[in-house]
């Protein structure tokens, strides 16, 4: 996932993005403590891309609040 294509989306559709991915990492971290995990670089990934869309969701909060302030 790019950021690029999340700075597209709203605030809401992150959100959603943001709990999918949060219940991903959590299959994926049952599935490595049962031994079932296969793809072993998939949970960096989806650590990278939780990041992601943190980072994304908050420029986009404090740029509507930064742009709210100087009306």
């Amino acid at each position: 996932m790019k950021a690029e294509s999340l700075r597209d989306l709203s605030l809401d559709q992150l959100d959603d993005e943001l709990e999918k991915l949060k219940k991903e990492q959590f299959n994926l971290r049952f599935q490595a403590a049962s031994g079932q995990l296969e793809n072993t670089s998939r949970v960096r990934a989806v650590r990278r891309d939780i990041a992601r869309v943190k980072t994304v969701a908050r420029s986009k909060r404090v740029g509507g609040a930064q742009s709210a302030s100087k009306e």
